[in-house]
């Protein structure tokens, strides 16, 4: 007891009163910590109330500021308590206060199964925090929830160690892009790139400017774009489409009702050589409508040069259109800005995320890639297995039989002529052609970046693979194929 207790002319609180409703209660603090808010609450209701109404209220306070998980704490509660593990220790670090005190500050992140939260050690409690606080370590926290730099921060009021509960959250470790959830925090993905942004500035409230950039990275769970802030929008120059790279102590947020993983000073971005397997969940685009965003993917039939214009505010854009097709359809995407300078040609397989579909020229629909979409050339091995027969009735061959009949057929004594665009062709005359599959269909559509011609043939190919055909060319730019491999 105080001595300005004994100046209200109070006793010393009721122990058996106190002791009761703490019992009543399912605390995960002290006795001697409930007994401690007990007493300030005395003070705080100015004598008001005794000992016993302000244990009720503490004990009111405690249930209704109780949270089940981590998930379930939201900045603008007035108190939580709740249990987690710890994941992440930061430095003690020292400040100046505006009335030229030194105080002390210290960061840590916990999380239980259903998320993380970050939360923040002020002064005595900071510095014991330093002392005493291990990652690894399952402790009962009480403080307030705030919205901080990274998203909801809990300013904590006190700390309870001696908890029985078993959190099965390992620090660091790797998580699969589809178990990410909003206000995550300290997070390690390990993703294939599949879009470079380019990196943008922009003016800060103060007057400062701030640099951020974006990539698109993908696991065999989804994808998720990754956002960069500060120094480390350096790091998109590092890196292609294709490479796996490993991102550490991001953190998730929210934006336009999609989840993105963030990265400032603190986490890192780095190359792995370990591949990671990226399948594109896409919508058939029999199926596009008006309106939706969706992701698509198929074969690149055609690709028209980059063109540039002016725009209202005396800027210049860019736009590439490429008619990109499925085994349902076809369909136009414009790509705009810097997704026009994508290398991407006829027979390369692409998948595009986050296009918007419009209502395009001459009523048709219109996919459009901006600067939130991603435009990822997939490889080529990725394509099922080439399942065609000859004419000759053999299948099944081996890499190296095919690729020694192919050379056999090329030196063919009958002398087929290998068609460039300059050469010119009589009908009826025996041609050889490679080029890659654009549609699969009846007939068989191929192209080699110069020239498409059409193909009749009984072999059965995929699109975007790589085939050779030989046969009379009956009609300019169509060939009626005698072998196909």
């Amino acid at each position: 007891m105080s001595e300005s207790d004994d100046d209200h002319g109070r006793g010393p609180p009721e122990e058996g009163d106190v002791a009761a409703v703490y019992e009543d209660h399912d605390f995960d603090v002290t006795l001697e910590a409930f007994r401690e808010a007990v007493e300030a609450k005395v003070d705080q209701m100015g004598g008001l109330a005794d000992e016993e109404t302000a244990a009720m209220l503490v004990a009111h306070e405690h249930d209704e500021g109780e949270v089940e998980t981590v998930a379930d704490v939201e900045a603008g509660m007035e108190e939580v308590q709740f249990t987690a593990k710890v994941v992440s220790v930061g430095d003690l670090r020292a400040f100046d206060r505006d009335d030229g005190e030194e105080g002390r500050v210290l960061n840590a992140d916990v999380a239980d199964e259903t998320g993380s939260v970050r939360v923040t050690f002020w002064d005595r409690l900071a510095e014991e925090a330093a002392d005493r606080l291990a990652v690894g370590d399952v402790i009962a926290f009480g403080g307030r929830p705030t919205d901080g730099y990274d998203g909801v921060e809990v300013n904590v009021d006190d700390v309870n160690t001696d908890v029985d509960a078993e959190i099965d959250v390992q620090p660091g470790e790797t998580r699969p892009i589809e178990d990410l959830s909003m206000g995550l925090s300290d997070v390690t993905v390990r993703g294939r790139v599949l879009d470079v942004g380019d990196v943008r500035t922009f003016d800060r409230d103060d007057g400062s400017e701030g640099r951020v950039a974006g990539l698109t990275v993908g696991d065999a769970t989804g994808r998720i774009r990754v956002t960069l802030w500060g120094d480390r929008t350096a790091s998109v120059e590092e890196f292609d489409a294709g490479d796996s790279v490993e991102v550490v102590d991001g953190y998730v947020r929210e934006r336009d009702g999609d989840l993105e993983l963030h990265c400032n000073e603190r986490s890192e971005l780095h190359a792995t050589d370990e591949p990671v397997e990226y399948e594109p969940d896409s919508t058939p685009i029999e199926d596009l409508e008006i309106g939706r965003t969706v992701d698509i993917a198929g074969v690149v039939r055609t690709a028209d040069p980059k063109r540039t214009f002016d725009r209202d505010d005396g800027s210049q854009g860019q736009v590439r259109n490429v008619r990109v097709q499925d085994d349902t359809g076809d369909i136009r995407v414009a790509l705009w800005g810097e997704k026009a300078d994508v290398d991407v040609g006829p027979g390369d397989r692409v998948a595009l995320a986050d296009v918007e579909i419009e209502d395009g020229w001459q009523d048709d629909l219109e996919a459009s890639a901006n600067w939130r979409s991603a435009v990822t050339v997939l490889d080529a091995e990725s394509e099922p297995a080439p399942a065609g027969t000859d004419s000759d009735g053999d299948d099944g061959d081996t890499d190296d039989d095919a690729n020694a009949g192919l050379d056999a057929f090329t030196g063919d004594s009958d002398g087929p002529s290998t068609r460039s665009d300059d050469d010119t062709t009589t009908a009826g005359e025996t041609v050889e052609f490679t080029g890659t599959v654009v549609q699969a269909g009846d007939p068989v559509v191929l192209d080699d970046g110069s020239r498409t011609v059409s193909v009749e043939t009984d072999a059965s190919v995929h699109l975007g693979e790589d085939v050779t055909v030989r046969g009379h060319e009956y009609e300019e730019g169509k060939i009626d194929a005698e072998r196909v491999r």
